[in-house]
């Protein structure tokens, strides 16, 4: 009978064993079915487009599906409280982004969500700069011109942003700010209505994501002076980076990857692992860089490290621009 009960113990502990493996087998897995991706943002704009583009990379290398839900409003706030009130059992995960996470806690009185508990950071997918374009009436062709023309005029020069609170409006008001400019802020709500008057000369000037700033350019309807990351843009190397004028001037918009708080590690670890394969495929980078990013494969602690820095950055300027949203 002892040995027969040491057997049934035996057995007993090799199938608790089993029962605690699992879990860690099926976090190594992952994704082991459909993966819903909240998008924060509508669909068909350029964050939307770049999501889109790493989740069929990563659907290719897991065999898996990954459906996209676009959850929009309020600045990418209402997507990413979504993430944030999902089950953390990697079903869902969804898009980190620099409005909702680096600008909203300044900008927003109120959140339903908090940046520093609520979330698993996973890894980056990419960067991407603002674009200075100035309308062809304005006189200055380098940002040094521009300076001083703005300078001679207190108050009249304009620039227009896609509203509020955005990385085109902090783009703007950090280069007031770091030169001593007075100028005036026009927010629209969006991008498109600000390049329409962008285009009819009603307003002077924008600091807008470099894609369609670019190919206004290109096309010779505005003139671009600066790219707002810290250096060059390999899609425009011709263009100087405000921070050659302007030392520590660095604004981007940004993109991850994100999940609720409570996310097992093993299963946070093997999400973070194939985002940056999927990000090391050429096609990846290559349909990045026609959008006008760059890939940005840094891990999950980096990205949480880099986002509090950037609120951090974005702070001051904020509060000095006197943006605030109840």
């Amino acid at each position: 009978m002892a040995g027969i009960s040491g057997l049934t113990r035996r057995a007993a502990i090799v199938a608790g064993a089993g029962l605690l493996a699992a879990p860690a087998i099926a976090q190594e897995q992952w994704p082991n079915g459909p993966i819903r991706f909240v998008g924060i943002f509508p669909p068909g704009g350029g964050t939307d487009i770049l999501s889109r583009i790493w989740c069929q990379r990563m659907a290719e290398i897991t065999g898996e599906q990954f459906v996209v839900e676009n959850r929009s409003g309020s600045a990418g706030n209402i997507g990413t409280e979504a993430i944030a009130r999902a089950t953390p059992d990697g079903r869902t995960i969804g898009l980190a982004s620099v409005a909702s996470l680096a600008i909203a806690p300044t900008l927003y009185k109120r959140l339903a969500f908090d940046v520093n508990k609520d979330f698993t950071y996973l890894g980056g997918l990419w960067q991407l700069p603002n674009l200075l374009v100035v309308h062809p009436s304005v006189p200055a062709r380098t940002v040094p011109e521009l300076i001083a023309l703005v300078k001679a005029a207190p108050g009249k020069h304009s620039y227009a942003s896609s509203g509020s609170g955005t990385t085109v409006h902090l783009s703007g008001a950090m280069f007031a700010a770091m030169a001593g400019l007075e100028m005036i802020h026009v927010p629209y709500r969006g991008g498109a209505p600000a390049h329409v008057d962008l285009l009819a000369g009603r307003v002077d000037m924008i600091f807008d994501n470099i894609p369609q700033a670019l190919q206004e350019a290109k096309e010779g309807r505005v003139r671009a002076l600066a790219v707002t990351g810290a250096k060059r843009s390999p899609q425009a190397p011709e263009i100087p980076a405000m921070a050659e004028f302007l030392p520590g001037f660095e604004i981007t918009s940004w993109g991850g990857v994100l999940a609720p708080a409570g996310l097992p590690p093993a299963m946070a670890a093997r999400i973070g692992a194939l985002t940056r394969q999927a990000l090391q495929s050429p096609e990846v980078a290559a349909r990045y860089a026609e959008n006008g990013a760059t890939i940005w494969p840094i891990d999950g602690e980096e990205l949480a490290r880099f986002r509090a820095a950037n609120e951090q950055a974005f702070a001051p300027v904020i509060r000095a621009s006197g943006a605030q949203v109840d």
